[in-house]
């Protein structure tokens, strides 16, 4: 990261407002993107837009009180042409007495699908948050336009997005991100370029039809506007209003969250069916995005397609069914949905279906939810001496075991046929699990939804009736497993 102090003077310009400058004033005010007296980090990477938009801040320096920091990021992936966007946006500093601090970053390929324009991108706003915690700047500044807003919409509409990406982008992001000139024109911005003979870069990398955006800009958008002159207004008006609608349907949408969704420990929720079966489909649609952002690192919005199989799950899964997803795990039980993280202990949920073999897998320790017995079945590690501490012996409601005796992954799941495990108190004798509840009188729908623990080398326990002798605390036992039930109040926490 390099940090440049300016040194020479400003050049002369013009002293007439400039109608691009008036327009951007009343933006600012109209979406209160910044205020006086505020420090603005701004991004400029030498194009004309970013140009036009420190040419324009930097006259309202004096008469509101602002602080600019500019920044450049330099990816070199044009080579001299890169190096030369940055010795021009010193040189343009220099000249206006602003700091610079240029970012050199390393494109590291995180997702497989990444573009490098996505990458770059991703890097860029990572540093300018970061810079912008660092400098104590209130906002970020960018310069994208209507053209770029019309751009995003039709780039947007040939994805099939629904509102919230035919909303565009907002003059105001919630990482404090704004953009002054989203109400301005490309044309508009050269025109004033052109006014204040104010040179600007070009990328060559604009020209090139391998980037879909180059291609929407080159190809598509000539095409509409010759159709509809004033197509980018149309656009850009259009996403003004759509961003309206979303915006109330988002107040709506965090209203409904507050309402049906109900949270537990280790990032679970719990989503009342009946409620949500009740809700238009917008609603359904909106009110799943929602909770499954909270489970994506970086807060994107989940696909139509994925949405959808949820709500499916919601409106024709039966109990016990469960969809495991890249962000979480959804579990349908008998009057509710619960989602929880794929990373680390939750309480999920499960039940046996008739006929099938139920299973959940565990990561000790753990509590996790049996619909089938409306249990909770708690399961920890803990020594010897701190589980006899722990008092209670073991009974219906609560069993230890020799936690060495048996390895991992523990799994929580329904009978199946074949089974077979080792009573404690038959000396050793094995038994098929089917004759066990025979002679135990136990009805055939009962066992489909008794719950059993099982390591890789047997059944642990037949939870709430029986351990398997093998796993038994012994005099040699050092460490435990200790495993406790309880019934749910009301199927909630």
């Amino acid at each position: 990261m390099l940090v440049e102090t300016p040194m020479a003077r400003p050049p002369a310009r013009s002293t007439a407002r400039p109608a691009l400058l008036t327009e951007l004033v009343r933006t600012v005010r109209q979406h209160e993107l910044f205020v006086p007296g505020q420090h603005l980090l701004v991004a400029v990477s030498g194009g004309p837009d970013s140009v036009a938009l420190l040419s324009l801040l930097h006259r309202l320096v004096q008469s509101w009180r602002l602080t600019l920091t500019v920044v450049h990021c330099n990816y070199g992936l044009r080579g001299a042409e890169s190096d030369g966007d940055e010795s021009f946006v010193r040189d343009f500093c220099q000249e206006r007495h602003l700091p610079l601090v240029t970012h050199r970053p390393l494109l590291v390929k995180c997702r497989q699908r990444s573009s490098l324009q996505a990458m770059a991108r991703e890097a860029r706003y990572a540093f300018m948050r970061q810079l912008a915690h660092e400098v104590e700047a209130d906002r970020i500044v960018v310069g994208h336009t209507a053209n770029d807003q019309a751009e995003t919409v039709l780039m947007w509409m040939l994805r099939g997005a629904g509102m919230t990406g035919l909303a565009g982008m907002p003059y105001v992001r919630e990482d404090r991100v704004i953009r002054p000139l989203l109400a301005s024109t490309r044309e508009e911005v050269l025109a004033y370029l052109d006014q204040e003979g104010l040179s600007y870069r070009r990328d060559s990398s604009n020209e090139k039809p391998l980037y879909h955006r180059n291609r929407i800009r080159r190809e598509l958008l000539p095409v509409v506007m010759k159709l509809a002159p004033a197509a980018v207004r149309l656009l850009q008006r259009q996403t003004d209003v759509l961003r309206e609608d979303e915006r109330y349907l988002e107040q709506v949408t965090s209203d409904l969250v507050r309402r049906l969704v109900s949270r537990a420990s280790g990032g679970e929720q719990q989503v009342d069916r009946q409620a949500f079966i009740e809700l238009p489909v917008a609603l359904q649609r909106r009110l799943v995005r929602a909770i499954l952002r909270t489970y994506d690192a970086e807060g994107r919005a989940s696909s139509l397609r994925l949405v959808d199989s949820v709500r499916q799950i919601f409106l024709k899964g039966k109990s016990g069914a469960q969809l495991s997803l890249r962000q979480a795990l959804v579990v349908l039980e008998q009057d509710s949905v619960r989602f929880c993280s794929l990373s680390g202990a939750c309480t999920a949920a499960a039940s046996s279906g008739h006929g099938q073999s139920e299973s959940l897998r565990l990561s000790v320790p753990v509590t996790v939810y049996w619909a089938g017995t409306n249990q909770q079945i708690h399961v920890q590690r803990m020594a010897r001496r701190e589980a006899e501490q722990g008092g209670a012996a073991p009974s219906a409601q609560r069993a230890v075991f020799d936690a060495d005796r048996c390895s991992g992954p523990l799994v929580v799941r329904s009978w199946r046929a074949g089974d077979r495990f080792v009573p404690q108190g038959m000396k050793g004798n094995s038994k098929k699990l089917q004759d066990f509840f025979t002679d135990r009188k136990v009805p055939r729908q009962r066992r489909e939804a008794l719950p059993l623990l099982v390591a890789p080398e047997g059944i642990l326990w037949v939870v709430g009736m029986r351990q398997d002798e093998r796993f038994a605390v012994r005099s040699e036992t050092v460490n435990c497993l200790v495993v406790s039930v309880n019934h749910r109040v009301s199927g909630k926490e």
